[in-house]
Order: C-alpha cells, then structure tokens, then sequence
C-alpha cells in the first residue's frame, strides 16, 4: 500500500469517528464540556505525531525542489506529497468537514462519496478561515528543527508523511477555536456583542484568555510528552528522564503558538459573527 493511499485510509477511520462525535455534538446542542474533551484527545494525536516524526532527522532533500525533480511539477518532495494526498483526501470527502482545512486549497477535486450533512453549528463566515500558511510556516522553520536531529537517512517519502501528519493534526486543534468561539458567544452573548460590534479585539482577547487554564494545558502537554514518550528498557534505569521529544518543546508548542493561534482563530470567527 502507498503511503498515500495508507493515509488516506487513516483519515477514513478518522472521519467516521469524527462523523459520530459531528452527530452527538448536534443532538446535544454542543457544550463547552464536550468541545474541551476533543481538545485534550487532540493533545493526544498532536503528541504522538511529533514522536513519529521524531524518529527520522531532518532529511533536508524533502524539501529541497532541486532533488525530486518530478515532471510536470516545481517544488520540492514534501509539496508534491502534500498536495497530491489532499487531492486524493478532497475526493474521499475530507474537506467537507467543516473541522479540516487544507493547506493547498486552490484547485481541489470535489468530493466522489456520498455527502455527509455535517451539523451547522458554526456561522457561515466560518469558511473563509484558514490560517494553514502561518501554520506551515511555524512547523517547517521554527518547530521542525527544534525537535529532530540532523542529518540524513534518505527516508524522503515517510519523512514527508510524518509531517503532513503533524501538519494536519495541529491544523485541527487550532482551527478548532472556531467552534471554541461559537460556544462561548452562544454562552457569554450579552458579554462578547459589544465588543463584536466594536470590532475591539483588545477586549475579546480578554474575554477569551483564561490564564490558569492556558498553564493546565501546557503542564498537560508535557506531561503526555514525558508518558508517552519514554524510553522504556526492562531492568534498566539508565534512560531515565529521556524522551522521544522533549516535552519542553510540546510545552513551548502550545505556549508560544497553538494557543495563541487559536486565540487568532476564535477572534477572527467572533469579528465576522454578527455578520
């Protein structure tokens, strides 16, 4: 099986999942409970992929366009793989989840299965959120580099697949903060319409930070670092302390850009609200 197509056949699992969790959200008149329950199964995913990724180094060929040298495409390995799983995912009906966001939009194939109708809980302006780019930007030149080691091992096509599934996974969680928003307008509304209709982002980021709650995640993320990263050896406490990756860096992914994207993500969903 295609790394590809193996991709694909994980997001299918994913999206039936997801489907069910769409359904109950729907039939329950979603809470902020059940949106911070998916948030920390997200912390899960999003840990579990940078440990994938961890285990290859950096493999710059990946994303050099000089070295795939493909016909009919310029760019490097890592943009043809992305761009040509999405296409293949767009197909399978990925991006009519409302919760997944490509990171190459232009120009998807439409969907060939049965369309899913996804409950319509977030406003309409929902749609032209997408801040993939930032996110791409963040992964490949400040997180990448930070928690995998040098060198090469000429494992191209899976280093490419380990990152599309980081990508994604961290693309979800941020993107999220569109319904994270919904919840606590429908929650809070006599509270967050003046400042909508002010367009003030200086008071909705107030109204939308929670201190002790952003550390709690933080301390979380680590934690879920420490446990399911370990280096486990029976009868042997020499690699005590050492981690796959280190969970100061799933920390300081959170601290320095998961959560304040999201805090974008929600602010910019909440501007268009009333609309």
């Amino acid at each position: 099986m295609s790394v590809v197509m193996m991709l694909t056949t994980l997001f299918l699992l994913a999206s039936s999942a997801c489907k069910h969790e769409m359904a109950k959200a729907e039939h329950n008149n979603v809470t902020l409970g059940m949106v911070r329950d998916s948030l920390i199964r997200q912390e899960d995913t999003i840990v579990y992929s940078l440990i994938e990724r961890a285990r290859f180094p950096l493999n710059p060929p990946t994303y050099d366009p000089s070295y795939a040298s493909i016909p009919g495409f310029s760019g490097s390995l890592l943009e043809f793989f992305v761009k040509q799983t999405e296409a293949v995912q767009a197909k399978a009906g990925r991006y009519d989840n409302p919760e997944e966001h490509p990171f190459f939009p232009d120009n998807l194939p439409p969907s060939l299965v049965p369309h899913y109708k996804y409950p319509e809980v977030l406003h309409p302006a929902a749609m032209s959120i997408n801040i993939n780019k930032l996110i791409w930007d963040m992964y490949f030149n400040k997180l990448l580099p930070s928690f995998v080691s040098p060198g090469d091992d000429e494992n191209y096509a899976l280093t490419a697949a380990r990152d599309l599934e980081c990508l994604q996974a961290i693309s979800r969680r941020i993107h999220y903060g569109k319904l994270v928003a919904e919840v606590k307008f429908r929650d809070e509304r006599k509270d967050y319409e003046p400042a909508i209709r002010a367009q003030d982002r200086f008071t909705l980021t107030n109204l939308l930070t929670f201190t002790n709650v952003e550390e709690a995640v933080k301390k979380r993320v680590a934690k879920k670092a420490m446990t399911f990263g370990q280096e486990v050896k029976l009868g042997d406490d020499g690699d005590k302390g050492k981690y796959k990756v280190d969970p100061a860096i799933v920390s300081g992914l959170y601290a320095d850009w998961v959560i304040p994207l999201t805090k974008e993500v929600e602010i910019d969903y909440l501007l268009r609200r009333l609309n």
